[in-house]
């Protein structure tokens, strides 16, 4: 799992973004609730492209209620590490399903499109946080 202390070695200080661009989806995986530009790092877009494919080839969009962001500067709820939305390398869904330290209910099948894709899902953790995915490794 990366950690708030490689993305900080790898990218910098996550105020100045040098690791972040507007990425424009392209319109085979424009999928409802997704934006059709998203600012974030230029290392999630082959894996997220990837996920979202998975999404519409396996059939899981129809369970993708809401996109919750992607690129914020901020800390770990609740904990004094940076999250790694901070460097724009994760993103949230479904958050109003699937908060903070509650029992995640997306499928299966939905979190493997981005587990499949290289993505790590925080609805497996100690602390559940259901919404979140984020890279597996930078």
């Amino acid at each position: 799992m990366v950690t708030s202390q490689q993305a900080l070695k790898k990218y910098g200080d996550p105020t100045l973004e040098k690791s972040l661009i507007l990425w424009d989806v392209p319109s085979n995986l424009e999928i409802g609730v997704i934006p059709k530009r998203l600012y974030c790092n230029k290392d999630i877009i082959d894996p997220l492209s990837q996920a979202f494919k998975n999404l519409i080839d396996r059939g899981f969009v129809n369970e993708l209620k809401t996109f919750d962001g992607c690129f914020n500067i901020r800390k770990k709820r609740g904990l004094n590490s940076m999250s790694l939305h901070s460097w724009g390398l994760a993103i949230d869904v479904n958050a109003a399903w699937n908060g903070l330290g509650v029992t995640p209910v997306l499928s299966a099948g939905f979190v493997k499109c981005f587990t499949d894709a290289s993505f790590d899902w925080g609805g497996t953790w100690t602390r559940k946080d259901g919404m979140h995915f984020q890279l597996a490794k930078i």
